[in-house]
């Protein structure tokens, strides 16, 4: 029997899992904590079907001298780590050239296409369908020119991609959500994505739908993983376990272990920062606030604010700045509450520079496999990449062609 150790409990982890398990492989899930804990746990809360293009770095003068000088809530940065960013930050700028960023498009939309449809069957197997609901979410706009430049990209991607939504005017955006204040231009309902009320039950469902199919669920330290006579071996809390396949699927702490064994793999790490807020008014849909560099949606702990990303440090403190700056924008649209916790959730979203996650076997390792370096989208992607690398590891056709992702690309 085929055998492997998953190295990492995030959706992206657990969907590999799931995958193999289901084709009969013994498997373990190795974390040092429960799963869905670190940015699984942490983001918007949205399956998002409509996110057929990867973010591209700005490459127009004004977006970079905004970002540069603070004056947008999308990205901010550390000046002190900066130069732990360089690197990787000019190769994604070299990627979102529009040529490059069109071939990470075709590669990242063939990947979305299979997101809602995996997930859905991972829903209904574990029982998990009270957490999710199935009504899109809305961007709204405060600039009526912002909204003119969205409305003919969101034409273009239903035209390429079929992806549907709905443009509401000002008044039909206040008939939908009453709270919101009645004076903006008004937003685009993206129709297909789906939303979930808490992120890490959904993993945890996940999870125990694993463990129902007789998988393993350890905690243990990825970082003693060790190549064998006969595959791989990794220390756990219940002693080592051995196993012909290693999978790391560690998101943004993948690069460290993987350099041990002399791979280089870039990436931009992204922290984001999440806060509750509850005794204020109630949304339907979540929001994202285009200009403003945040979403907030309705979840099972109150009203989540999710911010852009952050550039600093992978031990640095927690700085408020973003955070802040969208509860602010958020006051200025709904009755918001009181902060439901003592201080923000903070997490890292591991982005590769070409926008396109690393998928495959290691090139000089046999039985080591890759997968990580989703992005913003590991939540939405983590059953669909899944599916892909059980599909490369049983030896089965798979369903997309994987080159894209192949690690050796770096």
């Amino acid at each position: 029997m085929q055998s492997a150790i998953i190295l990492g409990g995030g959706m992206v982890g657990v969907g590999a899992a799931l995958h193999l398990r289901q084709r009969g492989w013994t498997v373990t899930l190795v974390d040092r904590r429960e799963p869905g804990r670190e940015t699984s746990y942490g983001n918007a809360g949205m399956i998002q079907a409509e996110a057929v293009r990867p973010y591209p770095m700005p490459r127009d003068l004004a977006s970079l001298v905004k970002i540069a000088t603070g004056r947008t809530n999308d990205v901010r940065y550390s000046l002190s780590s900066l130069h732990r960013h360089v690197e990787p930050l000019l190769r994604y700028w070299w990627h979102s050239a529009p040529k490059r960023h069109r071939e990470a498009i075709a590669a990242w939309a063939q990947l979305i296409a299979y997101a809602t449809p995996e997930h859905d069957i991972l829903i209904r197997e574990a029982h998990a369908d009270n957490l999710i609901r199935r009504a899109g979410y809305r961007a709204l706009f405060r600039d009526a020119a912002a909204l003119d430049d969205s409305i003919k990209a969101a034409e273009a991607d239903r035209r390429e991609f079929g992806v549907n939504f709905r443009v509401l005017s000002g008044s039909e955006l206040t008939k939908a959500e009453p709270i919101l204040r009645d004076d903006l231009p008004g937003a685009i309902h993206w129709l297909d994505t789906w939303t979930v009320s808490d992120p890490g039950a959904l993993v945890t469902a996940y999870a125990d739908l694993f463990e129902r199919l007789g998988g393993t669920i350890v905690l243990g330290d990825a970082q003693s993983l060790q190549q064998t006579a006969t595959g791989w071996s990794v220390d756990t809390d219940n002693g080592r376990i051995d196993a012909a396949n290693a999978v790391v699927t560690l998101g943004p702490w993948s690069p460290d272990l993987l350099h041990k064994f002399g791979y280089r793999i870039p990436l931009v790490r992204k922290r984001g920062y999440h806060m509750h807020y509850s005794g204020g008014a109630s949304l339907d849909l979540p929001l994202v606030d285009k200009g403003s560099g945040y979403a907030m949606g309705p979840m099972a702990k109150g009203i989540r604010i999710t911010t852009g990303a952050e550039l600093t440090g992978p031990d640095a403190l927690a700085t408020p700045v973003q955070l802040a700056s969208a509860e602010a924008s958020a006051r200025e649209l709904i009755d918001l509450g009181k902060r439901a916790e003592p201080e923000p959730w903070f997490g890292t979203r591991p982005c590769t520079p070409d926008m396109v996650p690393v998928l495959g076997r290691a090139p000089r390792h046999p039985g080591l496999w890759m997968n990580f370096g989703h992005g913003h989208q590991g939540f939405t992607l983590g059953p669909a990449t899944g599916r892909l690398l059980a599909e490369m590891m049983n030896g089965e056709t798979p369903s997309i062609d994987p080159t894209p992702y192949r690690p050796e690309r770096f």
